[in-house]
């Protein structure tokens, strides 16, 4: 049996191009793969190029039409997927039995990971909303409403790739004047999802904190879900793991007071300060005039419980003691 051949690539654009798509810790910006099918209307076609302005630059867009049928083979549309560099994908299409149609789904693996197809009922275009746009790359606020998004596992998966689809970027600080787009999601009891666009004005208030309005500024669609494939639990927690060095590390006996000052316990165990070695410590050695004091001090307490000890001996004691003293000196 003929082995694999692995191809290397021959140019240092090609190589760049492959070091790209391996994977990483922190990985890039996932793109979006915005495509029609064989048969598509001009509702379903004006409802693509407004998602992908929504969407830009992390898209793209094909320009040809594709006989793709994602639920029954979806092969084809994640060889164009990995082609693309694409990890999230639209197609629409629109026949008499499924008339305007919107596929919205996710690949890991390269493989289809989530699938939900949805039929649109309503839909105003971008350009009949006569008002002001939003600057290009900019990060839209996305707001969910309704308590039906947690009602089963489905409905948490939805709004799980909706909020996948359409986030850009995690970031750690806004800054007020940056935020110009909202996104909002809202289910009904009728489980219809409208999706809405509006552009933030911000206002005078008389305060610090301007007073803040919202501006429809299109697309508007209203969704009703059709069909759905579900990755399975054990392939969604795969797909869901993060890397060790990502997750935050617990930092033990530290607290947070009402004002937001840090405190930190430290815990010592016992000691015993007569057991610990000062005698290698030159800054804690006795100097002659101490050891003379201790000397005279220790014969008169010799003297005092009745022992006899000569004065000669003493002092030949003192200088062999420090004698024995700069002996340790030099060995140190």
């Amino acid at each position: 049996m003929a082995s694999l051949r692995i191809k290397k690539p021959s140019t240092r654009r090609g190589k760049k191009a492959l070091e790209a798509r391996e994977p990483k810790t922190i990985e890039n910006l996932k793109k979006t793969l915005i495509m029609e099918g064989r048969k598509c209307s001009n509702e379903i076609r004006h409802a693509l190029k407004d998602l992908n302005m929504l969407k830009k630059p992390n898209s793209r867009m094909m320009r040809h039409k594709n006989d793709v049928t994602p639920f029954e083979d979806a092969t084809p549309l994640e060889h164009l997927a990995k082609a693309n560099d694409c990890h999230l994908f639209l197609f629409g299409s629109s026949s008499k039995k499924r008339p305007n149609n919107l596929v919205m789904g996710r690949i890991y693996d390269e493989q289809v990971l989530d699938m939900v197809e949805f039929g649109i009922d309503q839909y105003t275009a971008l350009e009949k909303f006569k008002t002001e746009k939003i600057s290009q790359f900019t990060k839209p606020v996305i707001i969910f409403n309704g308590y039906k998004w947690k009602l089963t596992e489905e409905l948490r998966r939805i709004k799980n790739l909706l909020l996948d689809m359409f986030h850009i970027d995690h970031i750690d600080s806004i800054r007020l004047q940056g935020i110009e787009h909202v996104l909002s999601f809202t289910l009904t009891d009728d489980l219809t999802i409208m999706i809405r666009s509006y552009r933030i004005q911000l206002k005078k208030s008389g305060q610090r904190t301007p007073r803040i309005e919202l501006l429809e500024m299109g697309p508007s669609l209203d969704l009703s879900v059709r069909r759905t494939k579900i990755a399975s639990d054990n392939l969604y927690k795969v797909a869901m793991k993060q890397p060790a060095i990502l997750k935050a590390a617990k930092r033990k006996n530290v607290t947070r007071d009402e004002l937001g000052n840090v405190h930190g316990r430290v815990h010592v165990g016992k000691q015993d300060i007569n057991v610990l070695q000062t005698r290698k410590m030159k800054g804690l050695r006795k100097t002659a005039e101490e050891k003379r004091k201790e000397k005279l001090e220790k014969q008169k307490r010799n003297s005092a419980s009745g022992g006899e000890t000569s004065m000669d001996e003493d002092m030949e004691g003192d200088s062999n003691a420090e004698d024995n003293e700069d002996m340790d000196d030099g060995e140190e």
